[in-house]
């Protein structure tokens, strides 16, 4: 059973995205890096969606090379490229506060897929 696009949990696997891409969803697509670890989340409809396994698993990458080839393969062109890196260092006690999704998208770097 399909999951129509607009119907898209917290979680998705590849397979469900393509199908809401085959259906018309048009997502903002986010590569977060975590210190070398990549994760994948799909903004759409004010809602987000994380990359997962078959399991609900959220799924990690080591590098960017296999996202691209995986939302490529999808039909997706591109990305934007986040961080989620600490805001600022209480080590020497520099202040910080943690980024927005917008914020993060905003100063994010974009990416190819194709």
């Amino acid at each position: 059973m399909s999951i129509p696009a607009y119907q898209l949990g917290d979680h998705v696997t590849l397979k469900e995205i393509a199908n809401a891409i085959d259906h018309g969803l048009t997502p903002i697509v986010e590569v977060e890096s975590m210190d070398g670890i990549y994760t994948v989340r799909f903004h759409h409809a004010n809602d987000v969606s994380e990359l997962s396994d078959n399991k609900g698993k959220t799924r990690t990458f080591l590098g960017t090379g296999e996202i691209r080839d995986l939302l490529g393969g999808i039909g997706l062109t591109h990305g934007v490229l986040t961080w989620g890196d600490q805001c600022g260092d209480e080590m020497i006690g520099v202040p910080g506060h943690a980024l927005t999704p917008d914020e993060m998208l905003a100063s994010g770097t974009r990416i190819a897929f194709r």
